[in-house]
């Protein structure tokens, strides 16, 4: 069965393995890097990580779709979406 890892669990195996910093700071840290991301996405920028992968946004085009509750035609507008892209090493790794 997978399990879960969330933000807390990260920073916990991030404390486990490093003496110098502690929890709060390391869960600082751990934010600053995911508003760094987010940010850079939000401008349309792609953020490469090697040996990782690329975060990027991709845009999804403006469709129409039906309510399921009335069975009304909808214009569902344009938005972006982020995306990840595993490098070809993580995926290596992965297949071991």
């Amino acid at each position: 069965m997978t399990t879960i890892m969330n933000k807390s669990d990260l920073v916990k195996r991030l404390s486990n393995n490093t003496s110098s910093l502690d929890e709060d700071d390391l869960h600082q840290s751990v934010n600053i890097i995911l508003n760094i991301i987010s940010n850079s996405l939000s401008d349309s920028n792609r953020v490469e990580i090697r040996n990782f992968g690329t975060f990027s946004s991709r845009l999804r085009k403006s469709r129409i779709s039906r309510n399921p509750k009335t069975g009304t035609s909808v214009l569902v507008e344009a938005k972006s979406y982020p995306y990840f892209r595993a490098a070809k090493h993580l995926k290596e790794s992965l297949n071991k």
